[in-house]
């Protein structure tokens, strides 16, 4: 039961009660009751609860919307704050509600830049071991082979040859997938060339047609904004070619007044009432870090359209 009835019916009880009181009790306007007294009395009674619960109302109106703001918040998804209504606690209230948004959010968003970083690390660790480490150590198993296969008998090369096909393939996975983990090409050649690489790649082994629609004159965005752009990109583009069962995606990366805008569109199955994993989470919480908008919806093509928006105010940031 809502705070409201709880109220209200309390009140009602004690109205009821006094109105039983004045009409069956020692003290009364006349003995017997009068038809026109206890028609006069339920009346007023009725009246008094009528004005009771307006009062009520709209009284407890702002509580009542805070309380429904309660069971919808969502800190990926930060909106505007309850406008403070009401008076003496219900005001206090809402003001302490939006504190605690205030210290949840800016919480949220410093342990989560800390766990991206982290994870940025370690990301960076992991690919310069695989290159380093599983890399080399291809590399010297394809010298090794090759100088046995020149060695070998004619009947053996051909075994030899595809074992060392296997192991250029291997060694190209390997460095396929270290690129995948430190995108050097976007601290090399900045972030145009670093989607191009990455359209490229998901065009060439991912069974994706993926075309690239980027504008040459994107204002400098700052290395977080470009990894942020980067890594939105990349998991948008996994997800079309693992789960959506796409065969066309649209990349477009396009300047606008009102700031910097990456659109993708892939041609599948779309998202439906399926639940955000943790690749989209992880999507939402680095556009929260940048100050960035996130929109995920059905695109016009029927498939799944991922729209990520950085303000004009963050540019360069």
């Amino acid at each position: 039961m809502s705070l409201f009835w709880r109220i209200f019916l309390l009140n009602a009880v004690v109205l009821l009660a006094a109105t039983a009181l004045l009409l069956l009790g020692p003290v009364t306007v006349s003995t017997p009751v009068l038809l026109t007294e206890a028609l006069i009395l339920s009346v007023g009674l009725v009246a008094m609860l009528i004005a009771n619960g307006v009062l009520l109302r709209f009284g407890l109106a702002p509580l009542e919307r805070l309380s429904r703001l309660m069971t919808t918040i969502d800190l990926l998804r930060p909106g505007p704050r309850p406008l403070v209504s009401g008076h003496g606690v219900i005001a206090d209230l809402i003001r302490t509600f939006n504190s605690m948004l205030d210290r949840l959010e800016a919480e949220r968003g410093n342990s989560s830049a800390r766990v991206l970083s982290a994870q940025e690390a370690e990301r960076s660790r992991i690919a310069q071991e695989l290159h380093d480490e599983v890399g080399q150590t291809l590399t010297a198993v394809l010298l090794q082979l090759k100088r046995v296969s020149d060695q070998a008998p004619a009947h053996m090369r051909t075994e030899l040859a595809q074992v060392q096909e296997t192991t250029r393939d291997s060694l190209d996975e390997i460095r396929r997938i270290a690129r995948r983990l430190r995108p050097g090409d976007l601290e090399e050649l900045g972030l145009r060339s670093a989607l191009k690489a990455l359209a490229a790649e998901f065009s060439t082994h991912a069974g994706l047609t993926v075309h690239a629609r980027l504008d040459s004159d994107l204002p400098e965005l700052g290395n977080d904004a470009e990894l942020v752009v980067y890594r939105v990109a990349q998991e948008s583009l996994t997800n079309a070619a693992r789960h959506a069962e796409a065969r066309r995606v649209d990349l477009t990366l396009r300047h606008r007044p009102a700031g910097v805008e990456l659109l993708i569109r892939d041609d599948g199955r779309g998202i439906g009432r399926a639940a955000e994993g943790a690749g989209i989470t992880g999507m939402r919480e680095r556009a929260l870090l940048i100050g960035a908008g996130l929109t995920l919806g059905p695109s016009p093509s029927g498939g799944t359209e991922v729209c990520l928006h950085i303000p004009a105010t963050n540019e360069g940031q």
